[in-house]
């Protein structure tokens, strides 16, 4: 009998506990609590905070919304398919449990992801230009491979429901979750509506929409230092990109003021687009590479006043 009453108590604890977890990661992606209370109550909650952590935005909505005929059985409903799609998430990254998984209702669900190089082994490439830049920029490529796997394991698990995530990239600290959530949940509203359903969104994939959609400018300048990153040892290329741009995107006229031969803008560029990613004869390339110089040069002012 005292067994069977004991069982009862930590079944009754249960819900308190998912309670309790829920309200304490929405509390740090909201940045409402002091990093050592943090610390204190995400231990008492099994939840490890030590290693370096992204958010991950789940938006199922569309699943999640698919309510049973009765109104009286919704909520219950939508309980459990938040609870399916959390499951499918501690399956994907084989979790010991869901301590990092929150739901944060209406069919969003936020995963603070280890996002140092040891956890996302498995979704490294030695060819990711990310692995060597600033802490908040690296393994982001290896991120962004991770939320795609996991992008198809939701949609099968849900019956192909259409599923969107929005990754942020690292911020240290406790304190940084909240930078993290802010990137993801830029992200995924800006991606959601620019660029369709059922895809992985991120600032560095918004393309000229990060620039304009988001309002905090040092997420801006830090974007157009990520994006230009691989020129940063390549000073001849970013001078060409200056020059190229001054010019109107003319090869004749700034292969004449850098006093070179076509062929050697023609292969500079090329080498650009080849490091970056960003082609300096697409339009949409060349304005973000543009407003990416731009951002870098204001950032470079304010340095030295």
């Amino acid at each position: 009998m005292e067994l069977v009453i004991n069982q009862a108590a930590i079944l009754d604890q249960l819900p308190n506990q998912q309670k309790f977890k829920n309200q304490l990661i929405y509390d740090l992606l909201h940045g409402r609590v002091q990093d050592e209370v943090a610390l204190r109550q995400a231990k008492d909650l099994g939840m490890d905070l030590s290693p370096p952590r992204a958010v991950i935005l789940v938006d199922a909505t569309d699943y999640v919304s698919r309510l049973a005929v009765r109104e009286a059985s919704s909520e219950t409903d939508k309980r459990r398919r938040t609870q399916l799609v959390i499951g499918s998430i501690v399956s994907f990254f084989h979790l010991p449990n869901d301590t990092i998984c929150a739901d944060l209702s209406g069919g969003e669900v936020a995963v603070l992801k280890a996002s140092d190089t040891k956890n996302l082994g498995s979704w490294a490439r030695n060819g990711d230009s990310d692995l060597s830049t600033s802490s908040s920029w690296a393994n982001l490529t290896a991120l962004r491979r991770a939320a795609d796997a996991l992008l198809s394991r939701l949609r099968s698990d849900t019956g192909g429901s259409s599923i969107n995530l929005g990754i942020g990239r690292y911020h240290p600290g406790i304190r940084g979750l909240a930078q993290s959530y802010q990137d993801a949940q830029a992200a995924l509203s800006l991606g959601s509506r620019l660029q369709g359903q059922n895809r992985v969104h991120c600032l560095g994939r918004l393309g000229v929409a990060a620039f304009v959609g988001v309002a905090d400018e040092a997420t801006k300048i830090d974007l157009a230092k990520y994006l230009l990153s691989p020129l940063d040892h390549e000073p001849d290329l970013l001078t060409t990109l200056d020059v190229f741009f001054a010019e109107d995107c003319c090869p004749s006229s700034t292969a004449k003021r850098l006093s070179i031969h076509r062929n050697t803008l023609s292969y500079r560029l090329g080498k650009v687009a080849s490091l970056t990613g960003l082609d300096p004869h697409r339009f949409d390339d060349a304005v973000q590479m543009r407003l990416c110089l731009l951002l870098r040069s204001l950032r470079s002012q304010s340095i030295k006043i």
